[in-house]
Formats: C-alpha cells, structure tokens, sequence
C-alpha cells in the first residue's frame, strides 16, 4: 500500500464499531487489563469494521493478526511465508492451483474451517457490492473484472469468482488470469483469511463480536477506551499464545503511551513519539527496539511532463539523487530509525528475497561534484528550478522535504535550487498525482503489503500499473516482470524481478531515499517482545513476569 495512507472511517465503519462496543461491553476491559499474564499495549481504534478484507491500517490489523489464521502466515523473524492451514498449495503452471488445507481447525464459535469457509470468503471480499477496501487483492484470480468491474458506474456481471471452485470438504481450486509464481506466498495477507458462516448468516452480529480461527478471541471492546483480547484455548495452531491475552488500550498522543511505559502503567509500545527517539535508548535501554520494517521513501518524478522524459532526463534524475545527502538528513531528523536506501525494495526481504544492498551504487550516494556534472549535463534544471511536493497534515513530511531540499541546494550551491511545495490535505495531493497535474518531484513512499520483491516493483513500476504515480513505462522492464510472475520456481522469479530492479536503477523513474525502522519499547515486566517485518509486536511471543 502507498506508505502513509489512511482512509477515513466511513459511515458502515462508525456503525459497526458501534455495534462491536455495544456487543462487548462487558466488565473486565479496562482497568489493570484483568490477570498477570495479559499484556497491556498502545492502540489506537480501527478506522474500519474488522472484516479481513476490510481493514488497510495498522491498529485493525493487529486484531485481524492476532484472531484469524490463513492458508500462509509470516514468519515474524524472517518474514518468509510458511503454511499455516495450507496443507499444500500444489501447481503445475503457476496459474491453476490446488489447494489442501489442514484438517482440525476450527473457529472460535466451535464450527469448522472448509473450503468452503475460504471460497466464500474471497468471493465476498472480491464483489464490487460489498464495497471492502482490499477487493484489489484478488484482482488475480479469474472473473474478478466481472465481479468487480473497474468502470465507474458499472455493476457486477457475476456473483462469484469464476476461477474459484471448491472441490471437497478441505480443498479447493484457483485459476488465475495469467501465471504468477509467488502468488501463493501473497495469501499470509489478511484479506485471505477464511469466515465463519456466521458472518454470512447474521452479518451485523459478527460485526458487533468478531469470529475468527486465530490464537487470540475478543472478549470486549470499548470504543475509545480499550479492546481485551484473550487467548483461544482451542486454536490448532503452533504458534499460540505464551500470555493470557492482550488489553489494548486507545491512546490519541504516542507521548503519553511513552510516559505511562516509563512509569510501568504500560507494557509495549510500538510507536515511540519522534520527540523522545533521541532519548528511548538512554531511557529503555535493551528494552528499546529499532529495527528495519517493510517501509520505503521515495521521490517519484512526473514522466509524463517532457522536462523530465528523455536521456536528459536521465542524467537529471540522477543527479538529483546524488544531491541529497541521505546519511546526514536520517541521522540528524529520525535519529537512526531510517536506513539510506540502495535499492528500490526493503531490507525485510533478505538477499534470498530480492533485496539488493547497494543495487544503486554511486546514483544513490551523496556526491555534490558529481550531481552538478550530470545536471548540467542534462541542460539543467528545468525553468532553473524544481519544487518537491507533498502533502504536509500527516506525519513529520515537512522536516525532511525541507532538509531534502536544503541538501540539493548545498550540493548545487544555488540558492531555491529546490523548493518545498506544501498541499495542505492528503485528498489534494493524491488528486494531484492522480489527475498528472504535476510538475515537478513529489513524495511517494510504499509500505509492503505482503514481503516479496514483486510487491515493490510492479504495482509501483509496471507500465499503467495501479500506483505508478509517475507515469513510468519500460517494455524492457515489463518484459521481466512478466517472465519473473511465469518463472517456473520461486528461485527463478526472484532473479528475474532483480534484472527488472536492475532496469530501475538505470532509468531511476524514482529516488529511493530511506528504508523506514519499527521502533518500540517494552517494561521490565515482560520479555520476549519483538517486531515482525511489518513493525508490529509479535504478541503471542511475549511472556508476562
């Protein structure tokens, strides 16, 4: 997803919170967060219904992670995605598969997770009617353009996925619309997870208490005030839970989260105040954690605008990027919970994954000499001049596209070289970006929606691709990703998503700037905390002393 997005809760949304506090209310879920062995954590309220396919922000995605299971899971240290109720997902072409699933598992309400209970699932996630905001997920799987078509005022033309068929109790078939060799790694995604009959039977009453298959269950909700999960005592899974539960509690202000966690009244945050990282190491010690996630910030460059296209355009991309001194601006603004980038994926993937360190060489070091050459020998800037664009009612933007542009104009020693240009709402400047009003630079940045090399590269690259902000095309470049989706093995898509990234670096559609860390703290209470690739605590791990 685009790195900083956010939707706004809608009216179903504000509903069906309601109908889940009112459905919850029972005692227990505030307070010291009811026995020893429950941890007591930061949160703040969903913005959406905790529907699987439903939910695109953290704070519901921790609930959705901690009470469902699918067919993947990823593994929290590594990232790498491993069976979880998958049997086996078995292929002989990458694009029609079956799919086993273990038997034994069952949701919380006692009935037993099918086929059927993922078939119909997907089917509901994917139709236009239900209006879920991860519908674009199973975009891949054939009949999605009849269920869900794209044109605006269309209905749908089916009720159900054509390449979705349940075969027995326990498996399933997919036919996809062309060949994809990790599709089956993207299904640890929690748009996949399976639903009881029960959402389908009483909607509404689903909603007011959720049902899933998970190590976790609700036990009550208060809306603004706190969410008590405890542990599913009959999860068939490996990976149950190590405490009693979870109390998760709202907090509107990440600084009061980091004084009630000084103070012991709190065990885990993880989202220390940018005001207090200068201080969380000397103030938690090992109990501080900055580790990368599976975030990238980039600058993206308005390729339909012919001041920017051609081999000229080129050479000032990159000079450009070899104007920004990365080091100093992660250093001296995020206080080292950013990594300078080098490559156009995340660090989360590992080698064996597609990350590359380095990829970029010299084109994404700071060299002032260097940028000025290639600048000037690009005609140089165009008008005399660029602005960067953003954004500036979310986030700390503000800080770091000054300090980017402060860093061009040093290195090119021309005053307003680069100048920030600040849209007041995120609504604007993606109606901006979207309508190619732009000009100039602007800000983009992408948050992982499941960890692959493909994640990265096509929805952001490929030529008319859904997030291709800036209008990039390469045939070379499509040409690889199109043979890595119908590679034979995982091995061989990897490599030829990397010769893909390769045409990137090339080309430089984008600057890559920094790689986003997770940071949390924890209280001597606990131990065993930890973050998974995405920046979230991995709950069932921790123990309670």
């Amino acid at each position: 997803m685009i790195a900083g997005t956010r939707l706004a809760p809608t009216l179903v949304g504000v509903t069906a919170l309601a109908l889940l506090a009112s459905g919850c209310g029972g005692g227990g879920s505030g307070g010291s967060g009811g026995g020893s062995g429950m941890v007591r954590a930061s949160w703040g309220d969903p913005q959406h219904p905790l529907e699987p396919a439903n939910t695109n922000e953290v704070q519901g995605g921790k609930v959705l992670d901690m009470i469902f299971r699918g067919l993947k899971r990823y593994n929290p240290e590594t990232g790498e995605a491993e069976d979880m109720m998958a049997e086996s997902i078995e292929t002989d072409d990458q694009q029609n598969f079956t799919v086993t699933l273990k038997e034994g598992w069952t949701f919380q309400d006692g009935t037993e997770v099918t086929a059927d209970s993922y078939v119909d699932a997907w089917n509901y996630g994917a139709h236009l009617d239900n209006a879920q905001i991860a519908s674009y997920f199973f975009q891949f799987i054939e009949g999605y353009d009849e269920v869900h078509p794209e044109e605006e005022g269309a209905q749908a033309t089916a009720d159900t996925l054509s390449g979705l068929e349940v075969t027995g109790t326990h498996t399933f078939t997919v036919r996809l619309t062309e060949p994809f060799a990790l599709w089956p790694e993207t299904l640890g995604y929690a748009a996949y997870a399976p639903l009881p009959q029960a959402f389908f039977d009483d909607h509404e009453g689903w909603l007011a208490k959720p049902i899933g298959n998970g190590p976790y269950q609700i036990d009550s909700y208060q809306r603004s005030q706190s969410m008590r999960l405890v542990r599913n005592e009959d999860y068939a899974g490996p990976d149950k839970a190590k405490n009693d539960g979870v109390d998760l509690r709202v907090y509107t202000d990440n600084n009061t989260a980091y004084t009630d966690l000084q103070a012991g009244n709190l065990d885990v945050i993880d989202d220390v105040p940018a005001s207090q990282l200068k201080n969380a190491e000397s103030d938690l010690g090992d109990r501080y954690i900055n580790q990368p996630a599976g975030i990238i910030q980039t600058v993206v460059f308005p390729l339909y605008d012919d001041a920017w296209s051609g081999e000229d355009g080129v050479k000032l991309r990159q000079g450009i990027s070899m104007a920004i001194n990365r080091e100093q601006i992660t250093e001296r603004i995020f206080s080292g919970t950013r990594t300078p980038a080098s490559d156009f994926t995340s660090p989360v993937l590992g080698e064996d994954g597609g990350f590359q360190e380095g990829l970029c060489g010299e084109v994404c070091e700071y060299d002032p000499e260097r940028a000025r050459q290639l600048i000037e020998e690009a005609g140089g800037l165009p008008g005399g001049r660029v602005t960067l664009s953003s954004n500036v009612d979310t986030g700390s933007h503000r800080q770091w596209l000054d300090a980017v542009c402060n860093s061009v104009n040093n290195a090119l020693e021309q005053e307003n070289a680069c100048t920030v240009n600040p849209v007041p709402t995120f609504a604007d400047f993606r109606n901006q970006i979207t309508g190619r009003e732009m000009t100039g630079m602007f800000r983009a940045g992408w948050q992982m929606d499941y960890p692959l090399i493909q994640n990265f590269l096509q929805p952001l690259y490929y030529t008319d691709a859904s997030s291709n902000d800036g209008g990039y095309s390469s045939e070379e470049f499509d040409d690889l990703v199109d043979q890595a989706n119908s590679a034979d093995n995982e091995e061989d898509s990897v490599r030829l998503f990397k010769e893909a990234e390769q045409v990137l670096v090339d080309d430089m559609p984008a600057i890559p700037l920094w790689y986003q860390n997770g940071t949390a703290g924890f209280s001597e209470r606990v131990s065993d905390v930890r973050l998974n690739p995405f920046s979230v605590p991995v709950f069932t791990e921790i123990t309670v002393s």
